[in-house]
């Protein structure tokens, strides 16, 4: 695998190779020195056109805690901000001998189309509502550490499915890993096409969170993108509250123990309560700790080699 633009571009045992990996890669965080020297003199730029915490973050410290020299840089701090192509930054930026760049864009299949210009390894840190991959992975690491295994296991991802890229990755890996995927978002929210899409890749449609919640094994709830809506997909904050929200109502209706996960950052009150985000079984600080373990572990088994060892 030359680069990492989507989950379609992993089977199950990549999946499994990458977990393998991460969970040595997790056991670096509880260490008094977090470094390996597996990168060492390899240079990744973290090129973000879109604001970030979690991913950039995570991305340097992976490439930090492995030895390469990670530079972030901004869509603001570029020369797109003075009119410059995408193709010229990428391809300035790779003439000085980068050997990968993580990158977040606006546009769907930026990634991809990067990937033909570079020769350097070429990351997708999020494309417009295309695909998020590392957060997939992260989310299925998290979501199988919690629950033992994910084969037959029911997963409910509920919220702003249209405007959501992790719904897009996660769909694809959980169902290579052999969980049960259910939808669930007002009709507004749904994907153009969803329905043929649901057939083709596996997963199950619903609008009815109230009938699905006492079902699943575990649910993800998706942030209401807010930046990314043109017009009304919902009358008001509230009525999505009590359509789509995990409230603390809903909380009592899940089996005791069900996993909660939110890709993050979290509208508090808007899509999941407090009592929610907080709870006992909730993943949301596993999926950040995770992150940090999947994007070391991404980043090892594109740079270091098919024969290098941790």
């Amino acid at each position: 695998m030359k680069h990492l633009l989507s989950m379609a571009d992993l089977d199950r045992d990549a999946i499994r190779t990458l977990f393998t990996t991460a969970a040595e890669m997790h056991d670096v965080q509880r260490r008094e020195v977090k470094k390996l020297p597996a990168l060492r003199g390899r240079t990744v730029i973290n090129l973000f056109f879109e604001d970030s915490t979690r991913t950039r973050s995570s991305f340097e410290i992976a490439g930090k805690w492995l030895s390469a020299d990670t530079i972030n840089i901004t869509g603001k701090g570029s020369s797109t901000s003075k009119g410059e192509s995408l193709r010229d930054t990428v391809l300035t930026i790779c003439a000085m001998g980068v050997d990968a760049l993580v990158m977040r864009h606006s546009a769907s299949g930026a990634a991809q189309q990067v990937s033909q210009w570079v020769d350097a390894v070429v990351i997708n840190a999020g494309d417009g509502t295309h695909e998020h991959p590392t957060q997939a992975l992260l989310d299925a690491y998290s979501l199988e550490r919690a629950l033992g295994g994910l084969e037959g296991r029911k997963v409910a991802i509920v919220g702003d499915l249209t405007h959501s890229r992790v719904f897009r990755s996660n769909v694809i890996g959980l169902a290579t890993l052999g969980a049960e995927v259910t939808a669930v978002a007002p009709p507004t929210l749904m994907p153009s096409g969803v329905e043929a899409w649901s057939h083709q890749a596996g997963f199950a449609v619903s609008h009815d969170l109230d009938e699905v919640l006492p079902q699943v094994d575990a649910v993800m709830m998706l942030r209401v993108q807010k930046e990314r809506m043109a017009g009304g997909f919902f009358p008001s904050p509230r009525e999505y509250t009590v359509g789509y929200g995990l409230t603390r109502q809903r909380l009592a209706s899940l089996r005791p123990g069900t996993p909660i996960l939110h890709p993050g950052p979290m509208n508090r009150g808007l899509e999941i309560a407090p009592e929610a985000a907080d709870a006992a079984a909730s993943l949301v600080l596993d999926q950040v700790s995770a992150g940090v373990a999947i994007r070391m572990s991404v980043l090892y088994h594109l740079l270091a080699g098919e024969d290098a060892t941790a």
